[in-house]
């Protein structure tokens, strides 16, 4: 009997907030928060349009060795460990896959992730390829992938090994728990424990985005409101008044 452990939920109203805010600005912030690169490399939108904000459910792929993994595709599907991470799912979860850069192996096609759909997942985030790609791409998920092949997930040289442990997907570490923001710029990956900051400051970042959008527009001089110099400042600050809370 396999059993793997569920993770820890944020409040799904972080997630909504950081699902507003965008992978560019969480990845800014995070920056200057310390976290250099939260940015997963290598899986790309294939939904384009599509932007959300949830925590990771892991899925951890290792080499494969014969004498310990089935070959074939369905043989003993319940030891597949593929299959328990989507059994965790709850509405709004991502899941992410450290599949190994492998470009051979599609670690879920459209069976698995229509599954994945009904039970409310929002997205999908894979060191690798997926098939199925163009039936998945119809079933309104947000998928970030580095490609597609028509192989099955342990037909060459990976198996599924671990469920919702730390995984390094394109480089990058994601706990269990961890909430990916991601959209038409790729997946970054925000700490829980540094969401409600990074909330805070962006939405500041994005008020005066707003303010200095404008200015820009009119031809206003990008030395002096992009970013926000603190001579054109004052002339914010009488703007933010009279436009009142966001």
């Amino acid at each position: 009997m396999v059993e793997t452990h569920d993770i820890a939920r944020p409040p799904a109203e972080l997630s909504a907030a950081l699902a507003a805010i965008g992978s560019a600005t969480a990845s800014g912030e995070l920056s200057r928060m310390g976290i250099r690169s939260a940015f997963i490399s290598g899986p790309v939108s294939v939904t384009p349009g599509v932007r959300v904000a949830g925590p990771a459910l892991t899925l951890q792929f290792l080499p494969k060795r014969e004498d310990l993994y089935p070959v074939e595709e369905y043989e003993e599907p319940e030891k597949q460990l593929h299959r328990h991470v989507m059994y965790h799912a709850q509405p709004g979860d991502m899941i992410v896959v450290d599949a190994r850069g492998d470009m051979s192996s599609g670690v879920f096609g459209e069976m698995m992730l229509t599954y994945f759909k009904g039970r409310g997942g929002a997205g999908v985030v894979v060191d690798g390829c997926l098939r199925d790609t163009g039936e998945a791409k119809q079933l309104g998920l947000g998928l970030w992938i580095r490609g597609a092949t028509p192989n099955f997930h342990t037909q060459t040289g990976i198996v599924p090994a671990a469920v919702n442990v730390p995984v390094a997907c394109g480089g990058t570490l994601v706990e269990p728990g961890d909430i990916v923001v991601a959209d038409d710029d790729g997946a970054v990956v925000v700490p829980v424990k540094l969401a409600p900051a990074l909330v805070a400051h962006a939405q500041e970042h994005a008020e005066w985005e707003e303010f200095s959008r404008i200015r820009l527009a009119e031809g206003g001089d990008m030395r002096l409101y992009y970013p926000l110099s603190d001579e054109a400042r004052p002339e914010y600050e009488r703007w933010r008044a009279r436009r009142g809370p966001a």
